[in-house]
């Protein structure tokens, strides 16, 4: 009789740790500083949001090395709140992962990747309409997005092995080209901004005003804010540098595959976490010196990355950004597409997912459970409503985030002597200090901007029939 297949620990600490990096660097860094800017207006509020959601991740990510400790086996996240709370969190949680969170930032990773690869390659860009069906438009663009998302789905289904390398090669580029950036633009660039950018320090925000002659929108002046429009402007801000430092949590779906998780997903999510806050931190310091503050704030596109580059290399520096957010984008949403699979796996295990995703193919991995995630992510990059969805994906994520941390508090009641071979660094000051500025973030996103903080909301609670019918389905079936 064969065997039935199980999950393969084959993922050492270097290997897990480039999981939680690669999966964190898309294409944000090279983008969202241009919006932050727009919202806070002074250089030292643009560092000093990219610093909180550094503290944010970071403590949340060692505070998850005490969950992965206890619970090292696949689902991660999932499985820490159906620990802590119930079966309906939970599901809760896989839900909005699987319709919103996941799905839609592969589509989103896609479609970066297809816009930037059109700088090499026009006739991929999303100007080229390759079909008019009246309803929908679909580009080139989008069509290589899925084209993507197919072949690295159809790679992980081939084996842990296969996605493991595509991820240790091309995070590992990414890192050093990151890094090599950082330090060309300290010392090739043509022209220092550095003064005239701290010139503002930390007490202006930016009152936009009206179009020059050559069409840039230029502030009209400066004004000072505080209170409740400070908060949601630092929010609103927040929403480009958290979903830029999202997926690090990634690491703790593949618990099954990784050797020794006890140890190695705690130290996997301190090290990549910091050395990606390390890159976002230093990598916005380098825009601040090559480029004046209103460069970064009305980059053309909102591509602050190109603008710098080109301050560094010349012309040449679009090709050297478009090749780098290729490169970042690939390995970004390999590791989303590995890792995403598994949560779908462990739902099914437990009666709440459609059964086929429970089961692992011949290769040891969740193969129905990838062609699954690969579908919806396709469907969501021909909508082109990725852009839409950004607010709704830091929204939903960090609620859950809020949740999952205050779990180690409710774990700690309710299981106090279960083996922890790992806790939560400042416990229960840091997780503490996490929960407020998250609460604050999400308060503040919902008086920014309402809409799409609401839906996401809206999304997630759409889970509870969906959670009943599921279990029962379930009680049928037994």
């Amino acid at each position: 009789m064969s065997e039935t297949p199980k999950f393969k620990p084959t993922l050492g600490l270097f290997d897990a740790t480039m999981i939680v990096a690669g999966g964190m660097i898309g294409s944000g860094i090279f983008i969202v500083s241009a919006d932050i800017t727009r919202n806070v207006g002074s250089a030292g509020w643009l560092i000093l949001v990219w610093l909180i959601t550094g503290f944010m991740t970071i403590t949340a990510a060692v505070s998850y090395g005490e969950l992965s400790a206890m619970f090292p086996k696949a689902g991660g996240q999932y499985v820490y709140l159906k620990e802590a709370y119930n079966r309906l969190i939970g599901f809760l949680f896989g839900w909005s992962f699987f319709s919103v969170i996941q799905t839609a930032t592969i589509a989103a990773v896609g479609v970066a990747f297809s816009r930037f690869t059109s700088y090499l390659i026009p006739a991929v860009g999303e100007s080229n309409i390759i079909a008019d069906l009246g309803f929908i438009k679909i580009s080139a663009a989008q069509l290589l997005a899925i084209g993507m998302i197919v072949f690295l789905t159809y790679t992980n289904t081939r084996g842990v092995k296969g996605g493991k390398l595509i991820q240790t090669t091309f995070t590992v580029t990414k890192l050093l080209s990151l890094f090599g950036l950082i330090i060309f633009g300290f010392l090739l660039a043509k022209q220092s901004f550095w003064s005239e950018n701290w010139h503002t320090g930390f007490t202006a925000m930016q009152d936009n005003g009206a179009k020059d002659a050559a069409g840039v929108l230029q502030p009209t002046g400066w004004k000072s804010i505080s209170g409740a429009a400070l908060i949601g402007a630092i929010a609103a801000s927040m929403v480009g540098s958290i979903f830029s430092s999202d997926s690090w949590n990634n690491v703790t779906f593949i618990a099954g595959e990784i050797k020794n998780p006890q140890r190695n997903i705690g130290l996997s999510l301190f090290f990549g976490t910091g050395i990606v806050t390390l890159i976002y931190i230093t990598a916005n310091l380098m825009y601040l010196n090559v480029l004046p503050l209103q460069s970064i704030a009305y980059a053309e596109h909102d591509r602050v990355a190109v603008s710098a580059a080109n301050a560094i290399f010349g012309n040449a520096g679009t090709i050297v950004i478009a090749v780098m957010i290729m490169v970042s984008t690939f390995g970004c949403n390999n590791g989303l597409i590995l890792a995403g699979a598994r949560v779908y796996y462990t739902m099914a295990k437990d009666g709440l997912f459609f059964r086929k995703t429970g089961e692992l193919n011949k290769n040891a991995v969740p193969g129905y459970a990838l062609w699954i995630q690969c579908i919806v992510a396709s469907i969501l990059c021909l909508s082109g409503k990725y852009g839409d969805l950004l607010t709704m994906v830091s929204f939903i994520v960090v609620i859950f985030y809020i949740l999952t941390i205050v779990g180690i508090f409710i774990l700690r009641k309710k299981m106090p002597d279960a083996e922890r071979p790992y806790k939560a660094f400042g416990y229960p000051i840091l997780p503490a200090i996490y929960i407020i500025l998250a609460l604050l973030f999400c308060c503040g996103l919902v008086w920014a901007s309402p809409t799409y903080s609401l839906w996401g909301l809206a999304i997630t609670l759409f889970g509870l029939p969906l959670y009943y019918l599921a279990v029962r389905n379930a009680k049928k079936e037994s």
